[in-house]
């Protein structure tokens, strides 16, 4: 790979959703076009740093290019006026270096974050919006992360953007006393975009860090935005918990490490005390939901000095209060391995029984991974085996995948 693609590449990481949300911003909130301007950027980029080399700054490059490609679009529509009318003529020469040096980034993209999480826009599209315009997910990625297909996230996409602009919705961080119903449709969306990142959809690495940096890097403004309301903390303390993992995760050929394999010398410990300190200000707080009962879980792993004597029956209690604020049958599997290892896999399988049915898991992975699991620990190696067969086929990446297999041979192999 040359230095100029390596250099796309970081950007696309490091500055995409800064240069979405401040050509968003600039053209009114209509994401459709910017999206569409922000590619337009990254493929001239493509072209220009292989042949002129890389700007001394990228994401100044890519925002001033967007724009213009922004323009040039809406000339060749002949409804530059009808559709931002703030702009003069004289735009097209506008350089939006100096607007980069006033102007907050991080509150562009909490704008972004809002506006797409916005009241007037149905729940999943808000959802699948934040996921593509923030987090820059691909649809098929989100529609792994919303149980969903691929042409109804598609569908919701195109509705969605649409609606921003017929509604005029704002672009911008609400006031104090609209904070409290946008908000958890953007806890939401970040938690989702660390799961993404956490346990990657699809390709060949199986943790994609820089969606789980952004999305921790979100979770801090959220803090900063609402220092006195539990959840944000509360996401923010799971998420600090369950990346001081990460560097377990992954064995030294690049292969997944399953939790109870992990070397927890190498788990962060500064980053579990950040996380722990930030989960005690949120039970202090009031209000404590779902991401604060997730984050005393990670907790509770994080304090366990090993897989054994990890604290089962407690998790398992709080997946059981977790469901009573979810109501989710992808909670009901993750409480299923927890009371498997606390009061043995029967119970845990019993568990599973009762949500085998329910049509939004008909494709998801940890449903048979986890039934493949408790069946192997119940000694039933055909049953777990055509499980982890079930659950390999339902896996799109290349390292779980494998993981998966290499399990499935364990559990057929005689003891």
């Amino acid at each position: 790979m040359t230095g100029a693609a390596r250099a796309l590449e970081r950007a696309y990481r490091d500055e995409r959703a800064a240069v979405l949300a401040a050509l968003a911003r600039r053209l009114g909130g209509d994401l459709a076009l910017a999206e569409d301007a922000v590619h337009d950027a990254f493929v001239a980029a493509a072209v220009e740093w292989n042949r002129r080399g890389v700007p001394d700054r990228p994401g100044a490059w890519l925002t001033t290019t967007a724009w213009r490609k922004a323009l040039d679009r809406l000339r060749r529509a002949r409804i530059e006026r009808a559709h931002v009318p703030h702009l003069a003529p004289h735009a097209v020469t506008y350089d939006l270096d100096d607007e980069l040096e006033r102007s907050s980034l991080d509150d562009d993209v909490l704008a972004m974050l809002f506006t797409c999480c916005h009241p007037a826009l149905p729940a999943e599209a808000r959802l699948a919006l934040t996921l593509r315009s923030v987090a820059g997910l691909a649809v098929p990625e989100i529609a792994r992360a919303l149980l969903s297909t691929e042409a109804a996230v598609e569908r919701r996409l195109g509705r969605a953007r649409r609606k921003i602009i017929d509604a005029r919705i704002a672009f911008r961080v609400p006031p104090d006393e609209e904070l409290p119903e946008r908000l958890g449709a953007v806890l939401r969306v970040v938690y989702l975009l660390y799961t993404e990142g956490h346990a990657a959809a699809r390709g060949d690495a199986p943790i994609r860090a820089e969606l789980c940096a952004e999305a921790i890097r979100l979770a801090r403004l959220l803090a900063r935005l609402m220092p006195d309301t539990a959840e944000p903390h509360g996401l923010l303390a799971l998420l600090l918990l369950t990346d001081a993992r990460r560097p377990a995760r992954l064995g030294d050929r690049g292969e997944l490490v399953p939790l109870e394999a992990q070397d927890r010398s190498r788990w962060d410990r500064a980053r579990i005390a950040e996380g722990g300190a930030v989960l005690e200000r949120a039970l202090r707080l009031p209000g404590p939901g779902a991401y604060t009962v997730q984050a005393a879980i990670a907790a509770l792993h994080a304090d366990a000095p090993s897989f054994a004597e990890t604290d089962w029956a407690q998790i398992a209690a709080l997946y059981a209060r977790l469901e009573e604020l979810e109501r989710s049958p992808v909670v009901t599997v993750a409480r299923a391995v927890a009371v498997g290892l606390a009061e043995g896999p029967g119970a845990g399988l019993e568990l599973l029984d009762r949500v085998a049915g329910d049509p939004r898991l008909e494709r998801h992975q940890p449903l048979w991974a986890a039934r493949a699991e408790l069946l192997r620990r119940a000694g039933d190696p055909e049953a777990a085996g055509a499980a982890y067969e079930r659950a390999i086929a339902l896996t799109e990446n290349a390292a779980e995948r494998a993981a998966l297999e290499r399990r499935r041979a364990q559990a057929s192999a005689p003891p």
